[in-house]
């Protein structure tokens, strides 16, 4: 059967347009959502030593606030991989607690100030580590 509302040259699949363009828009706006290089500087690397202050495991990224220094404290705000990978490599919401004492290293924020992507965490006080190594992350729970 013929379709009245198409012209006689046009390919089936170009009813498909508005539908395919719609997809492309999403897909950047999905990448874009993710593209950590925009937000945090991967040339410059800062290594900081400080409290948690908390750890809010949230979609799509969990979030660890630290105070760093002693007499007159800076929060900073540490981004991580996303959630659902971290769950799957056995990070809860009970795995950073306000009091521990962490080291991290990752690339700092281009506009904002003590900002920073996590690219490994160490917690001295019983040998937890997280890396993110290559797209994806591990951690290593240290001594039993």
């Amino acid at each position: 059967m013929i379709d009245p509302r198409r012209s006689p040259g046009e390919a089936p699949w170009a009813l498909l347009r508005p539908a395919l363009v719609a997809a492309v828009l999403a897909a950047g706006a999905a990448d874009a959502h993710h593209s950590i290089s925009a937000v945090y500087d991967g040339a410059r690397q800062v290594t900081v030593e400080g409290v948690v202050t908390s750890f809010e495991f949230v979609n799509p990224h969990p979030f660890l606030v630290i105070a760093v220094g002693a007499d007159d404290p800076e929060s900073w705000r540490l981004e991580m991989d996303n959630r659902f990978e971290l769950a799957a490599i056995g990070v809860t919401a009970d795995t950073l607690k306000p009091g521990d004492v962490v080291i991290v290293s990752g690339s700092v924020g281009r506009t904002q100030p003590q900002s920073l992507y996590i690219r490994r965490l160490d917690r001295p006080a019983d040998g937890f580590r997280y890396e993110q190594v290559g797209s994806r992350p591990r951690i290593d729970a240290g001594r039993p």
